[in-house]
């Protein structure tokens, strides 16, 4: 009597951002079509495989805990951004885990499972089916002097659009309604396969796909978001009048030393040149704080800059020292503790600014996009108005007798607020 081979049972735990997921959904696709079973809990699988990240010191914290967690009691398999950092530092360190692999390393991940690669694949999407995340590009040619990613993604890499097109297509095939467009540079998209900016050029395609009635920007470097593309979203019937736009601060001194190519005036222009062009425009961006050459005074500045309410959200990051970047000769000047003092300061001015920003949306309807149920109870509805990105921004409470599923697109009236949450009731159209 012949028994069936019984499948390997893997466990994908993924970390790091939205363009890491990305990356995890490639490999589960693969995995799925090469005949892998999936386990949700990691314990109950034969092999675990852990996308990290390493660009900041808590992320690699973070991923070194999951693998010394599960290495010597499981296979381990390791691949991502620490991998392309530390690789042999990780395979001295920690020789428990079976295999290390770099980003992008799907069909070798494969081969070392014994599994057959495979010619055509398809992402498993891990979104709720309200959205998903088209990555347009790798790497990034900008040489700021905190960042690694340049050192682990090496080059700006542009999909073509005629892929992304194809992929967006599927996208919208599985239902789902919000594409958010990443990269680590989106506006700098198809400089280096088509000689020039063709963001724009991408985003006309898109709007074509049937189905996809929100698309969302993320990561728009403040020198190329251009006239022509604030024009764009302007008038466009689609792409969201959302702009994140990560400055990293507003000190001339810092920004300089940061070597972000702009100052605090450029960066006033570009805002007023927004909010003139697309008066219900919603802003985001990020900053760093303790940064080696910030003075308490650029702190001030970057206070006062933060409570003239340009940006709906913000978020706020401790300056993370890392090896072979331009800032490592800066050393770490500024202790940990001042660093937490000056985020959780900048983020008491941004909460103020949120409160009267939702205040006025008070008795207001918009069309929320419905991303499941709260996570405590699973009885709640919960979702977005098109202001707020996915998992980085605040969530509304919906309260209806009707039931609603993931995906749905459903018009609300805003009845009250939490910090930076909002409470909905559904309304007729």
């Amino acid at each position: 009597m012949n028994r069936r081979k019984s499948r390997l049972k893997v466990g994908v735990i993924s970390l790091g951002c939205s363009k890491n997921l990305v990356d995890t959904e490639i490999l589960l696709g693969k995995l799925k079509q090469a005949g892998v079973e999936f386990a949700n809990d990691p314990k109950k699988a034969d092999t675990i495989i852990v996308n990290t990240c390493g660009f900041i010191n808590p992320a690699k914290e973070e991923a070194i805990d999951y693998i010394l967690e599960y290495a010597g009691n499981k296979k381990v398999i390791v691949m991502g951004c620490l991998v392309e950092r530390y690789k042999q530092e990780l395979m001295k360190e920690i020789p428990e885990v079976a295999a290390y692999f770099g980003t992008e390393s799907w069909d070798e991940i494969l081969e070392f499972l014994g599994l057959e690669k495979v010619k055509e694949n398809k992402r498993i999407l891990t979104t709720p089916k309200s959205y998903a995340y088209l990555k347009i590009s790798e790497g990034c040619n900008r040489l700021c002097s905190f960042c690694t990613i340049p050192q682990i993604r090496g080059k700006y890499r542009s999909k073509t659009i005629q892929d992304l097109v194809e992929e967006a297509k599927w996208i919208a095939q599985q239902g789902i309604k919000e594409i958010c467009v990443v990269s680590q540079d989106t506006t700098y998209y198809g400089r280096d396969l088509y000689g020039k900016n063709a963001i724009i050029k991408l985003l006309e395609e898109l709007e074509k796909i049937d189905g996809i009635n929100w698309i969302r920007l993320l990561y728009l470097y403040p020198t190329d978001v251009s006239n022509d593309l604030i024009s764009y979203i302007a008038n466009s019937s689609k792409v969201l009048p959302y702009f994140d736009i990560p400055l990293q601060h507003i000190s001339d001194r810092v920004l300089k030393s940061m070597r972000r190519g702009y100052d605090k005036s450029f960066v006033e222009r570009l805002v007023n040149r927004i909010l003139s062009a697309i008066p219900n425009v919603v802003l985001r961006t990020s900053f760093i704080v303790g940064y080696p050459e910030e003075e308490p005074e650029d702190f001030q500045e970057l206070l006062d800059f933060v409570e003239k309410g340009y940006f709906y959200w913000v978020g706020v990051f401790s300056y993370s020292a890392e090896e072979g970047t331009p800032a490592e000769v800066l050393g770490d000047r500024i202790s940990y503790e001042e660093k937490e003092r000056r985020k959780s300061i900048l983020y008491e001015v941004q909460n103020e600014v949120i409160q009267r920003k939702n205040r006025d949306l008070l008795g207001k309807k918009f069309q929320m996009l419905v991303d499941g149920y709260d996570e405590d109870l699973g009885i709640v509805p919960v979702g977005r108005l098109w202001f707020q990105a996915p998992e980085v921004d605040g969530i509304c409470y919906l309260e209806t007798e009707w039931e609603v599923k993931e995906g749905d697109l459903i018009s609300v009236l805003v009845k009250d607020f939490k910090e930076q949450d909002l409470l909905v009731e559904f309304v007729s159209e």
